[in-house]
């Protein structure tokens, strides 16, 4: 056991951030780690609850977050789902302003590690000042920050040099030193370009912000395996000069009630639906509590899900534009879809329905978090990337013969019949075979308890051997 660490987190003001860092959180308190995981009172309230048998090793610790004009962040905005994508800036500037109470936080408990999202730069100065290491949780996968995290390539005359522009990310990196296809597209790349390297109101740019990151810390833990990108870890490892730990998947556990733990009347009806289909027949479609779907975005899959004949069930988050507008689904849809497709609006039991066995494909963004929980269970991947790390996590999975991405126009729109046709490749086709039988092999690694816990076990022995206790002594 490791109860002579103690843990902070520190994740950014995101659930694609939040949820990685609690649920890593959660797996290394069943390893006797302390934790203190600190964020805004509302993020806080929206987590799932802590285990019965860990409240006393998890401390979720809230610290408000600082007001600003409420033209600029809305009050009750704590979290990047709160706001939309241009105001996103402004909550950067709020959590920056966490620095002194994080700052007192951190004198008041001498934790043995510090483990920081990218955003949260500022803790470096404080960590030196306590002697505290710093850890960077990645909670996008290795390739990404092997694509992405140069140092030189973040900041100063090396940015200009080897990230000149939009168009420097549509290739692979000069420093890779393997023959690789990841990149972003044109339309996906000016996006990212701005996004990551463009001034905003918060004084410092996402790529400044990694750069001091990389600086500072001792160590990257990436919730990945080297089976599934070894060649990225080595990269970064070479880029970077430091550790970069694979933590494994952390396999979530089913839930002890498995499917009984469900009491929402609607789900259970979608279960009892989902048992009547035949094994892995159906395709399942969700984007991600974060993803922001246009109507011509959420109707053009409407008629792809129609189109490709096949059963399915579909979580969408009700987007922002349907609050008022009733028409979220194109007219007829549910019709005649009816029987064969099933549509929830909001929240969904995601691992449990990836777990049922009629379940055979997963139509998704490609996130890190939704790819990691699918690759276990074997399911063809259709990959639709809507934005940040999902390009590149989709490539990689092209690349490696576990997924189909849907095509795209030049502008990045696609519609009903380029989404039929990634879905019958997958599911039914002849020529989709050898996709079918890639994952289902996949399966056989991804799915692999004992290694998994095994690369958690590295990890949590490396934070034994390396945190303050033992840089005090050397």
């Amino acid at each position: 056991m490791a109860r002579d660490i103690h843990v902070m987190m520190l994740p950014w003001s995101a659930f694609g951030h939040l949820i990685p860092f609690f649920n890593l959180s959660v797996a290394l308190a069943k390893a006797g780690v302390r934790i203190s995981f600190v964020s805004t009172p509302r993020n806080i309230q929206r987590l799932p609850k802590v285990p019965l048998d860990l409240e006393t090793l998890i401390d979720l610790v809230e610290i408000p977050l600082p007001i600003l004009n409420k033209e600029r962040l809305p009050e009750g905005s704590e979290a990047t789902m709160d706001v939309p994508s241009e105001k996103v800036q402004f909550l950067k500037t709020a959590y920056d302003l966490l620095r002194n109470p994080v700052k007192q936080l951190i004198s008041d408990q001498q934790p043995d590690w510090i483990f920081i999202d990218f955003i949260s730069y500022w803790v470096a100065e404080i960590a030196q000042e306590h002697k505290i290491p710093l850890l960077m949780y990645r909670v996008f996968s290795a390739s990404q920050l092997a694509f992405m995290g140069h140092p030189e390539s973040l900041v100063g005359d090396g940015h200009k040099r080897m990230r000149p522009s939009p168009e420097s990310l549509t290739s692979p990196p000069e420093w890779g030193d393997f023959p690789s296809s990841v990149a972003y597209r044109s339309f996906e790349a000016t996006i990212y370009y701005k996004g990551f390297y463009g001034q905003n109101a918060s004084g410092i740019t996402d790529a400044e912000r990694l750069a001091k990151g990389i600086q500072a810390c001792k160590a990257f833990a990436i919730r990945s395996c080297t089976e599934y990108e070894g060649e990225y870890f080595n990269i970064c490892e070479k880029i970077i000069g430091k550790p970069v730990i694979p933590i494994g998947l952390l396999l979530p556990e089913k839930p002890a009630e498995g499917r009984r733990s469900i009491a929402d009347n609607s789900w259970i009806e979608t279960f009892e639906w989902l048992d009547c289909q035949k094994p892995k027949s159906v395709v399942f479609a969700a984007f991600g509590s974060e993803s922001k779907l246009s109507k011509e975005q959420v109707h053009e899959l409407a008629r792809g899900l129609e189109l490709s004949g096949l059963p399915f069930l579909w979580a969408l988050k009700k987007p922002d534009w349907a609050i008022n507008d009733p028409g979220v689904l194109p007219s007829g849809f549910s019709d005649r879809t009816h029987g064969r497709g099933v549509i929830s609006i909001g929240w969904a039991p995601q691992l449990e329905i990836l777990g049922h066995p009629s379940v055979g494909g997963f139509l998704s963004h490609a996130g890190w978090g939704s790819i990691t929980e699918t690759l276990p269970f074997g399911h063809c991947l259709v990959v639709l990337p809507l934005g940040l790390d999902q390009p590149l996590n989709a490539r990689v999975l092209v690349e490696k013969g576990l997924a189909v991405e849907i095509e795209r126009r030049e502008d990045g729109s696609f519609n009903r019949n380029g989404i039929a046709k990634a879905l019958r490749f997958a599911m039914v086709s002849e020529e989709g075979q050898s996709l079918r039988v890639r994952t289902r092999e996949a399966a056989q690694t991804f799915g692999n308890i004992d290694l998994q816990v095994a690369y958690f076990d590295s990890f949590v022995e490396y934070l034994k051997k390396n945190g303050v206790e033992n840089i005090e002594r050397q």
